[in-house]
């Protein structure tokens, strides 16, 4: 499998020749790389560079040569071991570190690893800076230091609890509501650092009744960890036979939130956020943002209570930036992904947990009821396959031609606003191919929509 280099990080799949897979001569490479780019930003200064990882089965190996090359490079590591990203992220800031390294391959199976790279702030690098570590990797533009100048290692292995404290300081986060409540929660942590944090910031809630699904952190993902219907039959039967109020599952590095009902049924990973969000604009109104598809619900939910959505570029980075351009108070992406800036800029599944069971306490509602309130939408996903030698751009100006009676939008491809519905198209960067994401109030709306969409753009080609 082909290494993926983006400027978010560098995935790829454990075994393979140099450049075909995360081998560990590419991650001493790209690793040798970013604390390159981290130390030419910060001159004169010792770097200290944050390392946390999921529990997939080569964190250990992952996690020893990433330490081992930044110390080679002459920064100071501080290891905080089996870390979601958001607590990775929040680590950065505590340490007053130059960076962070994520070693986790998100919803990918257990076979795949990465390294994802951090700034500062501890937010994802932008696409500037993100190419320019690309570009020191494959020009090998970085040296290893001399030995009186390596780096040092220390451990700190108290940023779970530490995560756990902020978000229960949150304003909107109320544990007596949750503990009179007596919510029985069911959790499906697919094996990974899920199964350390989220039973413990449950029962930080007062959460007393937990079943627990997944949670040993042993890294053999016991499904594949997408947290998507197909993959969450487990927890669904879970539901039904036990009668918990509500099941939640995240992805191997937390930072997606799916959010099953009362019946078993899926509350949709797209309300994830139009629900948190429904609660938090509820006493903190303002400006919200998602990526453009995500789902229209939340336009619809931001709308009743008067305030204002925009919608960014698909990628946590562009939907944070928009964030802070419009001081929005929530926002995040369709995939389950919320981000809640008096937390910090990043998705963070433990602060939708909590917010969620606040809201669902004080509604004295079910979680089927819950989502029964909310603008019934559809998404489907589809592709147009088409020939190599075919000008995607010239071809996705035509489209947007062809729709020009209709709303517009290209700052990430083509995407064409209908009354009811909407479809958006989305080049590949890596094969000959368009996606196609369509919305409408039903599934066979938007396949139909979807496919007369492709209709079109066959016809063009």
């Amino acid at each position: 499998m082909p290494l993926i280099k983006s400027i978010s990080g560098i995935r790829g799949t454990i075994g393979a020749e140099p450049g075909c897979g995360l081998t560990p001569l590419d991650i001493v490479k790209f690793t040798a790389a970013y604390s390159t780019f981290i130390k030419r930003a910060n001159p004169g200064k010792r770097s200290v560079i944050v390392v946390g990882r999921d529990a997939r089965l080569s964190g250990d190996m992952v996690c020893d040569l990433v330490c081992g090359t930044l110390k080679a490079m002459g920064c100071d590591v501080v290891n905080i071991g089996l870390a979601s990203t958001p607590t990775t992220e929040i680590a950065v800031v505590a340490e007053n570190a130059q960076g962070g390294l994520i070693l986790t391959a998100s919803h990918n199976p257990r076979q795949w690893n990465a390294l994802k790279l951090l700034n500062a702030n501890g937010e994802f690098l932008n696409d500037a800076e993100g190419k320019e570590v690309l570009r020191i990797a494959d020009e090998n533009d970085y040296q290893f230091v001399e030995v009186d100048e390596l780096g040092h290692e220390s451990s700190n292995t108290t940023y779970n609890r530490r995560h756990i404290e902020q978000v229960l300081a949150l304003d909107l986060v109320d544990t007596e509501a949750i503990r009179k409540a007596d919510f029985t929660v069911a959790v499906d942590a697919v094996n990974s650092v899920g199964g350390i944090v989220i039973p413990e910031l449950l029962r930080a809630l007062g959460v007393k009744n937990i079943i627990e699904l997944n949670c040993e952190p042993n890294g053999r993902f016991a499904h594949n960890p997408e947290p998507i219907p197909e993959n969450l039959t487990g927890i669904s039967d879970l539901m039904r036979e036990s009668g918990a109020d509500v099941g939640f599952v995240v992805d191997p590095d937390v930072d997606r939130l799916a959010i099953i009902q009362n019946g078993g049924e899926m509350f949709g990973e797209e309300y994830t956020l139009v629900s948190i969000a429904d609660y938090v604009l509820r006493h903190t109104p303002g400006a919200t943002v998602s990526n453009l598809s995500s789902t229209r619900a939340l336009r619809d939910v931001t709308e009743a209570h008067g305030c204002s959505y925009s919608a960014a570029a698909v990628g946590e980075v562009n939907v944070t930036t928009e964030m802070k351009r419009t001081g929005a108070v929530i926002g995040g992406e369709g995939n389950g992904g919320v981000i809640y800036p008096a937390s910090h800029y990043g998705r963070d599944a433990l602060v939708g947990v909590a917010l969620f069971l606040t809201m669902l306490a004080k509604s004295g509602k079910t979680v089927s009821e819950l989502r029964a309130g909310y603008p019934p939408y559809s998404i489907y996903k589809t592709k147009v396959e088409l020939k190599p030698e075919l000008d995607v751009d010239a071809l996705l100006v035509a489209v947007k031609e062809k729709y020009s009676g209709e709303r517009i939008t290209d700052i990430d491809g083509v995407k064409i606003d209908f009354p009811e519905s909407w479809v958006h198209l989305r080049k590949s960067n890596t094969e000959p191919i368009i996606r196609v994401y369509a919305e409408a109030h039903t599934d066979a709306e938007a396949e139909a929509l979807a496919s007369s969409v492709k209709e079109v753009i066959l016809g063009m080609c």
